[in-house]
């Protein structure tokens, strides 16, 4: 009687165990969705919205003013936020809403700026952009339409050349 009772018991503790490390994961994930007007939203870059770093191809010892290219692989992202805030780290599409551009701080890039349509899809950060081989920057996140409500996002990010 035992082994019957623990047999038919078996299937349901493994399928509660599936489901029990499914969950987390799939909270994770973020339908893409149109980046749309009167929205808040967050910027990420590596996964980050707060202070990050930002891993450059500078080796060696670097000198005052050395810039250089960031390693493939490095994202960048939009989120949307479901409250306001004060927090300077989030960004409002105003009534004017739609894409947002992506700046790195590198002037070598206007013409061919990130631009993201869509909330939850990771652009690779280019690895042409010159960007400072050390130090601290921000990555600003700021809607493309022209409207006075449009507030930018942006990430504190730190600049780290590999040894």
């Amino acid at each position: 009687m035992f082994r019957t009772a623990a047999a038919r018991l078996a299937p349901l503790a493994v399928a509660v165990l599936v489901a029990a490390t499914a969950l987390p994961a799939s909270a994770e994930v973020a339908d893409p969705a149109p980046i749309g007007p009167h929205q808040y939203f967050y910027g990420f870059v590596n996964g980050q919205t707060g202070h990050t770093i930002i891993k450059m191809a500078c080796y060696g010892p670097v000198f005052p003013g050395q810039t250089g290219h960031p390693f493939p692989g490095q994202t960048v992202e939009v989120r949307p936020v479901a409250i306001s805030s004060s927090s300077a780290s989030i960004g409002y599409t105003g009534s004017g809403g739609g894409p947002i551009a992506v700046d790195m701080g590198d002037p070598s890039t206007v013409a061919r700026a990130l631009v993201l349509r869509y909330y939850g899809v990771k652009a690779e950060i280019p690895a042409t952009a010159t960007l400072p081989c050390y130090g601290s920057g921000k990555v600003t996140f700021t809607p493309v339409a022209d409207s006075w409500t449009a507030r930018q996002a942006t990430v504190l990010v730190d600049y780290v050349g590999q040894p």
